[in-house]
């Protein structure tokens, strides 16, 4: 499955107000917080009747005015700031250094407030990997820049204290680490803000690993590049993330994450090098694998990778919406691009298993220099590839694709859906147009053929 969208800060909500945990309005505006309050700020200072032209989580209160007025009146409690932003200015600020050895964390303590660096309280600015401990353990507003990190050795952000901003700034790197087991970033906590600096980028030297089989065997690698775990209303937002060496975002047991505005680019690995054996030489490079992660929303993001942009296997509400152990529903992919990947829009469930998948939307996605399959459902998965036997045990109920347009190489298919006996249904398709494979599409499912 393919594809992406949003942020984080929270303010109490009121006795009155609804349940963020039953309430899916409550619960994205709780989820956004950051940039649902900037909205609701001034949404809520004018009476509104118009349904349209409203930011995407409108779409969780039905894009009601009073429904979206409600919540945001919770959100954003008249009078109440929601967020802060600071910086420090030469004539405002008292700055002194840690007592790390290398004297490589620099902390200023702000009294002037501007717009230009997202956090709030001490800022502690760090420059080596070894400094990196302390200021988890210290500061609340952590700058990372430039950061080398030595061979075998996380950025570990795993306690970092409740409302704790870490932006990245500079280039980010790692030594080598061929460690099958070995996460190069770590990342928990509540109410944690993960962004970067204009310019900064985070190189994962996937070169280094990269010989055309992944996870599937070769020389031993990194198989997840970032590690959310547990989060609690964590935002990830305005990261430019490059060279991953397979999986590259891992989100397990999340609630109420946003994830907005993230740019990954393996496209490097898409041309052979001399382990490759005239494949890509990066192989099973996912963007996102989410799995027991509930209210999640994936939006404004850009993928170019040789796997799956987004996989969701278990999880409730994400957006990319909602799933348990083999059952996923309610999922929404819309407004996002995929390129110079091998598949754009899949559905794939395992042979001989049994769930259920209903209510999946597709909307809105363009597809680039797509070398397998453009659209793809399939229930004939097995690790080692599809047998070309499907199988009935899960369900597949609900699909929509709407205005999915672009092309596959000539190696490619365009369209491409193998069901089990009796096992899909309800599949709708409007403006439809994928164009470019040389390999000719097959659909044995609706009866009327493939789009």
């Amino acid at each position: 499955m393919h594809s992406i969208f949003l942020l984080a800060a929270l303010a109490p909500l009121a006795l009155a107000c609804t349940n963020p945990d039953t309430d899916p309005c409550a619960s994205v505006l709780t989820a956004s917080s950051v940039a649902a309050a900037s909205f609701c700020k001034t949404y809520t200072l004018t009476s509104h009747t118009a349904t349209t032209s409203l930011p995407a989580f409108a779409t969780y209160c039905s894009n009601r005015p009073d429904k979206i007025s409600s919540a945001c009146s919770c959100l954003v409690p008249t009078g109440t700031s929601t967020t802060t932003l600071v910086t420090t200015t030469k004539a405002a600020i008292s700055s002194s250094k840690t007592s790390t050895p290398s004297s490589s964390v620099k902390t200023t303590t702000p009294t002037a407030k501007t717009t230009t660096t997202v956090g709030t309280g001490t800022t502690c600015t760090v420059t080596e990997y070894a400094s990196i401990t302390s200021a988890v353990a210290s500061c609340t507003n952590i700058v990372l820049e430039n950061i080398s990190a030595p061979a075998s050795s996380t950025i570990l952000l795993t306690k970092l204290k409740q409302g704790s901003t870490v932006t990245f700034a500079g280039k980010t790197t790692f030594g080598k680490t061929s460690n099958d087991d070995f996460n190069p970033i770590e990342i928990a906590g509540t109410d944690i803000t993960i962004t970067g600096a204009p310019g900064h980028v985070i190189d994962g030297n996937g070169q280094a690993y990269w010989d055309g089989q992944g996870s599937n065997g070769g020389v031993p690698k990194p198989d997840h590049f970032i590690v959310l775990s547990k989060m609690v209303r964590g935002t990830i937002t305005n990261l430019n993330i490059q060279n991953w060496p397979v999986h590259c975002f891992d989100v397990t047991g999340c609630t109420g994450m946003t994830m907005d505005n993230l740019h990954l680019d393996n496209s490097a690995g898409s041309a052979a090098n001399s382990a490759s054996g005239g494949l890509a030489a990066a192989h099973n490079s996912d963007g996102f694998d989410f799995s027991s992660s509930n209210n999640v929303i994936l939006s404004n993001t850009y993928v170019s990778n040789q796997d799956d942009c987004v996989a969701v296997t278990s999880g409730v509400n994400v957006t990319v919406t909602g799933m348990t152990n083999n059952v996923v529903t309610d999922i929404t992919f819309s407004d996002s691009s995929v390129s110079n990947s091998q598949n754009g829009c899949r559905i794939k469930t395992n042979s001989k298993t049994t769930g259920a998948i209903s209510g999946i939307t597709y909307k809105n996605i363009v597809l680039s220099g797509i070398s397998i399959y453009g659209i793809d459902i399939q229930q004939d998965y097995l690790n080692g590839g599809p047998t070309g036997s499907p199988t009935n045990g899960v369900t597949i109920d609900g699909v929509t694709f709407d205005n999915v347009t672009g092309t596959c190489t000539p190696a490619g298919t365009d369209y491409y859906i193998l069901c089990g006996s009796g096992s899909c249904a309800d599949f709708s398709y409007t403006d439809i147009s994928i164009t470019g494979g040389g390999v000719n599409s097959s659909c044995n499912y609706p009866a009327s053929g493939c789009p």
